[in-house]
């Protein structure tokens, strides 16, 4: 029997010219007027289990996740925070699972679907500078 381990919230944000963060929808194309982080507080009380968090300001870039949004939403709620949009490199992973960034897990797409990287490289980068990994499951 499977059982759900949560229920993620998806988040989609962009960087306000005032300072702060909005949420948006239609790949980030479609500002809301919503505070990203007073609706991810509010997603965390109504009972999601994790966030996902995407910048939108920094993904597809591959210049490196936005450290100060994920470390922020980290800083905001109490449970995990997934984040998205921007990995380059090994190092991007590093620095968003560390103090920088706070993250409890990171995501991301095209660097594996193109073979740039591979999982299991990741995976030894980020245990070769002290940040624990989960090892693989057996099926």
């Amino acid at each position: 029997m499977w059982i759900c381990q949560c229920v993620v919230l998806a988040v989609d944000v962009r960087r306000k010219p005032t300072g702060g963060w909005e949420v948006t929808t239609h790949g980030g194309r479609t500002a809301t007027g919503k505070d990203a982080i007073a609706w991810i507080q509010e997603g965390e009380k109504r009972g999601a289990g994790e966030i996902l968090l995407t910048s939108m300001d920094a993904d597809g870039t591959r210049k490196g996740y936005d450290l100060e949004l994920t470390r922020t939403v980290s800083s905001a709620v109490g449970i995990p925070v997934i984040a998205s949009g921007g990995a380059g490199s090994k190092e991007h992973f590093a620095e968003v699972l560390g103090e920088n960034g706070r993250a409890d897990a990171a995501l991301a797409a095209s660097l594996f679907h193109f073979g740039e990287l591979t999982v299991p490289e990741v995976k030894r980068h980020l245990q070769s500078r002290g940040i624990p990994v989960r090892p693989p499951r057996a099926l």
